[in-house]
């Protein structure tokens, strides 16, 4: 008999789990451990939550088939790195409040997910974004401000996705997952060894475009990571109205590995993301990964969270935090001081002081660029439109 792939088998969680059920405010998850399936895999580095290789206490967790060694500075790197882009989140917040932004679909809680998967991506591999992957996109060395450009009404993007391999920003949910599968087949058929990752939320696996990238990329083998941030709410519907299964199961439906992996460690997630990268450029398909985490504020400026869930539920979260699970392990391995600490919060501040300074000298853009880019060249019938826009601005002005 041939051997069975690495990570083919979901490890913390039975094929055919119970329908989750709410208990005291809190989700409850049956696996084979009992509730979140820890008691028999926490030794081991499997629990409800996922992979990990770091505990809430900051305490290392070693994993059979998962592991990292970073040394002291890759360490506070990817600290630095959750900091600032929480530090640039909350600012995207405050801008919104002030009514400098239209919207801002905040990354609260997801910083791990974020920095830990995009720091397993080489410069030649290709990002695809939904919308709220602020981190993903300062790990790749976006620029900030354009970003905010979108969510200020100042474009609809405009940067080139082909300057850090970070693609546009997607908000008609779960058709990002068909580009990237496209895309990453593309790469194949070019006898490229870059591979690609997909970014989506939970909601997004109820949308038909994720089945059929799923399909489409498991039939055809293409290099692609689909990264599912289980933030456990699609806007106001909880994970048990949204499946009978936990996520990362449905890979194996569609015949490729899937894997949860616990969404607040940022080890965990820097090395399962490295693993199925690699299986990718071997040319061994598709994975699913399932980051394991919590939506820490709304779902956007628009949203009022406390509506639909409970404060228990949060608080029981807020003891997972990454960063501070990071910052014990740093503080407890002598791998830094307060003056890291204290000097990584001054750069957040800089970082928020150049965005607000940026976005709040953003000129308006004009009234003909929503005729520029239409077509690549030029077009009768635009024309014509612009025309007339500019008949109707005009009537405006001799009636003042």
């Amino acid at each position: 008999m041939a051997a069975r792939p690495r990570g083919r088998l979901v490890r913390d969680e039975p094929a055919h789990s119970p329908r989750p059920r709410r208990q005291a405010g809190v989700l409850a998850r049956q696996g084979r451990g009992g509730v979140d399936g820890r008691s028999r895999h926490r030794e081991r580095g499997v629990t409800g939550d996922g992979v990990r290789l770091l505990a809430p206490d900051g305490t290392r967790v070693p994993h059979p088939e998962h592991s990292i060694d970073l040394s002291p500075e890759e360490l506070r790197s990817l600290y630095r790195d959750m900091a600032l882009a929480r530090r640039f989140d909350a600012e995207g917040v405050t801008l919104q409040r002030q009514g400098e932004l239209g919207l801002w679909p905040s990354l609260l809680g997801q910083e791990a997910a974020q920095v830990g998967s995009v720091r397993a991506l080489r410069d030649d591999d290709h990002a695809f974004p939904s919308y709220r992957e602020h981190a993903v996109a300062l790990g790749r060395g976006m620029d900030p401000l354009a970003l905010l450009r979108l969510f200020r009404g100042v474009d609809h993007g405009d940067w080139d996705p082909a300057e850090h391999r970070f693609h546009l920003y997607t908000l008609v949910i779960g058709s990002q997952t068909l580009h990237a599968t496209g895309y990453a087949l593309g790469l194949a058929k070019d006898g490229s060894e870059s591979a690609v990752v997909a970014y989506f939320g939970d909601g997004a696996t109820a949308q038909g475009d994720v089945s059929e990238a799923f399909n489409f990329a498991a039939v055809y083998g293409a290099p692609v990571v689909f990264f599912c941030q289980n933030n456990q709410w699609a806007i106001s519907e909880s994970n048990e109205r949204q499946t009978r299964v936990p996520l990362h199961q449905r890979a194996r439906g569609f015949g490729f590995p899937g894997v949860r992996v616990d969404g607040n460690d940022v080890l965990a997630c820097l090395a399962v993301t490295r693993w199925a990268l690699e299986r990718a450029r071997r040319g061994e398909g598709p994975t699913l990964i399932e980051a394991f985490t919590y939506r820490m504020g709304a779902h956007t400026t628009s949203d009022d969270p406390s509506r639909y869930r409970d404060a228990a539920e949060v608080e029981s979260w807020r003891a997972k935090d990454p960063l501070l699970r990071l910052e014990r392990l740093l503080r407890a391995e002598g791998a830094s001081d307060d003056a890291f600490f204290a000097a990584t919060e001054a750069a957040g501040e800089e970082l928020a002081a150049r965005v607000r300074e940026g976005v709040r000298s953003m000129a308006a853009p004009g009234v003909h660029e929503l005729f520029d880019h239409v077509y690549a060249e030029p077009h009768a019938l635009v024309d014509e439109e612009r025309a007339a826009f500019d008949v109707y601005r005009a009537a405006f002005v001799q009636e003042g």
